[in-house]
């Protein structure tokens, strides 16, 4: 694969002109996130009109919907920095465009944990769902985790990310000199313990939940509802697995060799940008949600458990 490093004009002061090495994967990637993105957006809002508007988990794909629409908004940011290997929109909004990546990685995931742990409550309580009072309460709740997020959480964001070195102003996601305080990196540390451990225990209760209902039900599981509802939960579950642990595990290396290096390492910083470009790929659940849920793709399933049932 063929590589280049972004670069930017001499002329231009910074202290930090470290940069990752730009390859055609990141460019390719950010494209297909942006059209899969925008097209399970669209998707996603004809399923939505037919969903129960009270319902706890039907309120959170909303907010997830929300979250990747915003999202998208930036990524045409990246990819003409990604083209031209120049930023040419001032460096607040590098800041806010970089920032935005990893405060869509954790609000997705909190949104996924959110229809999970629903999910699991109505299994386990044996509910056929989890509903709010009425719709405005529905409404009133995300209202009031938006208004904390847009007037607390990104302009706290925003306003101390890179904040404490000079940057170059034709580089952009350049600000991983930040980890090398202490206080980030405590915060660093915190997020991916409790990420980490969010997953582990996600991931024992979805074991034990499939476990129990292959015991049960281990002749006709196809033919439930509820084995359906276990498998988009597992879907969920693989996203986080495959988009979203991968950053974090690589983030303890990464704030290690942030921390013990003087110098750039070009090849850390390059490795951080593929784990980070990864977690974009969320952007796909919404798609993969509505295929899920057609019924084209569950008689697929069926066919296929028939077939290796037959073998």
């Amino acid at each position: 694969m063929a590589e280049y490093n972004v670069t930017s004009d001499s002329n231009v002061s910074g202290n930090d002109s470290c940069s990752f090495i730009e390859m055609p994967y990141l460019t390719y990637l950010y494209c297909v996130v942006f059209i899969g993105g925008l097209l399970g957006v669209i998707s996603i809002l004809f399923l939505l009109v037919k969903m129960n508007t009270r319902s706890v988990t039907t309120t959170a794909v909303v907010n997830l919907v929300v979250v990747h629409s915003l999202f998208l908004l930036t990524v045409p940011f990246r990819l003409i920095y990604l083209i031209k290997r120049t930023w040419m929109f001032g460096l607040p909004l590098c800041k806010f465009v970089s920032s935005m990546l990893h405060i869509h990685m954790h609000l997705t995931f909190l949104f996924y944990v959110v229809i999970l742990v629903i999910r699991y409550l109505i299994f386990f309580k044996r509910k056929d769902k989890v509903e709010f009072y009425r719709k405005l309460h529905a409404v009133a709740a995300s209202i009031s985790m938006w208004l904390l997020v847009v007037v607390i959480v990104v302009p706290l964001v925003v306003s101390q990310y890179g904040s404490k070195e000079n940057y170059n102003e034709k580089l952009c996601f350049t600000f991983h000199k930040e980890l090398s305080r202490g206080p980030v990196q405590i915060i660093n540390y915190i997020i991916i313990v409790i990420v980490i451990a969010i997953v582990v225990i996600l991931l024992v209760f979805q074991v034990f939940i499939i476990t129990s209902m292959m015991r049960k039900i281990h002749h006709s599981l196809l033919s439930h509802q509820e084995f359906w509802a276990q498998l988009k939960n597992l879907f969920f579950i693989g996203v986080i697995l495959i988009c979203f642990l991968p950053y974090q595990f690589f983030r303890i290396y990464y704030l290690q060799v942030v921390t013990h290096s003087s110098k750039c390492d070009t090849n850390a910083v390059t490795y951080n940008e593929i784990f980070l470009s990864i977690t974009a790929i969320s952007c796909f659940d919404l798609l993969l949600f509505v295929l899920g849920g057609s019924h084209w793709f569950k008689q697929k399933i069926i066919n296929l458990w028939n077939c290796l049932l037959c073998k």
